[in-house]
């Protein structure tokens, strides 16, 4: 195909964080797009088939309107606009960008940074329960978290719960010192690393206090009904189906509830049954619930987190098909078998 050279203008303020070091950023779209992307004193010129030279100057565009509204420009950011506009999905990153949930203690913004996550958190808004499925990475907790402290200092909610099931991952932690709270302290770190990035220390403690805050393991909530409370219950793939049962029938009114998991992260002992799994086949169909399924494209952690996501979902996406292959194989030797024997029978 022919190729051509299209030029823009990008604002000088911005394009070191357009660019990224070293250029790191633009050459990840010359190798995306197959264009050469020169600057000359803030004029871009992109060489490359036609097609391909439009997306990449869309691509930019997206990242310095994003900058222009005062965002720090990062990797994931890039990758996730080169995916949108090679799908033919447009300006994504700039639609999500204008759901602002809250702000860290920092002062950063705390926004859904891909569709996926966007759809979650309009979930969380929308329905009573909502199940955030994925793998790690993905925001689950921390979104849900966001929208929880928000909800609490808009005084839509009295309280926040947070629990999850203690159990270990895949090692025995023994017999550990202290009280009660010392000893479940561990399993809940993950929510406590949430609450005081969002909120902050000194807030958190006040009003866990009080009473305002609860992080305890999910064996707590039996027996209680929780009323005009935010509840989070985190890693509910570990959870029986009893367990989850149990939890989700101590919802009172006024209250919302976001369950988060990755099935493809069990600490159950072999053989145990997920009561995620049990409640997303149960629960499917009943109204104000909502299921949201986050995937690798979601990873917003370091992009090799999302490499790492995508080389153990291609792994184990072989490793079922080869185990189906085997039973299938079995079982045709097993009907043929069958078919000699009753034969053999009926000769006999």
């Amino acid at each position: 195909m022919a190729l051509v050279e299209r030029t823009m203008e990008l604002d000088s303020a911005h394009i070191g964080a357009i660019f990224g070091q070293f250029d790191c950023y633009l050459k990840k779209l010359e190798r995306a797009f197959q264009a050469e992307i020169t600057d000359r004193d803030g004029t871009v010129h992109i060489y490359g088939e036609e097609n391909q030279a439009k997306k990449a100057q869309a691509v930019l565009e997206e990242l310095q309107e994003l900058a222009r509204r005062g965002n720090q420009i990062q990797e994931q950011n890039v990758d996730y606009a080169i995916a949108t506009h090679m799908e033919n999905q447009g300006n994504t990153l700039l639609e999500i960008d204008g759901d602002l949930i809250c702000h860290t203690v920092s002062g950063k913004p705390v926004k859904p940074k891909t569709l996926g996550q966007k759809q979650y958190v309009d979930a969380i808004r929308n329905k009573m329960i909502v199940f955030g499925l994925g793998p790690a990475g993905t925001g689950k907790t921390y979104l849900a978290m966001a929208m929880a402290i928000t909800a609490f200092k808009n005084n839509e909610v009295e309280r926040i719960i947070l629990t999850r099931p203690a159990i270990e991952a895949g090692e025995k932690l023994g017999f550990l010192p202290g009280d009660l709270q010392s000893k479940v302290d561990p399993y809940l770190r993950p929510l406590y690393d949430a609450l005081y990035q969002i909120m902050g220390a000194e807030s958190f403690q006040k009003n866990m206090e009080k009473g305002l805050i609860e992080v305890a393991p999910l064996a707590y909530m039996r027996g209680r009904t929780l009323d005009n409370a935010y509840i989070i219950l985190d890693e509910a793939q570990n959870t029986t189906p009893a367990q989850m049962k149990m939890f989700l029938t101590r919802i009172g009114f006024g209250s919302k509830v976001v369950v988060t998991g990755d099935m493809t992260q069990k600490d159950l002992a072999p053989g145990a049954q997920s009561g995620l799994d049990v409640a997303v086949k149960v629960l499917s169909g009943v109204e104000d619930i909502g299921f949201c399924s986050l995937t690798s494209r979601d990873v917003v952690r370091h992009p090799l987190v999302q490499r790492i996501v995508k080389a153990y979902e291609s792994y184990e996406a072989k490793q079922a098909y080869r185990d189906a292959k085997v039973k299938r194989i079995a079982k045709e030797r097993g009907s043929v078998r069958e078919h000699g024997r009753t034969g053999r029978d009926k000769r006999g």
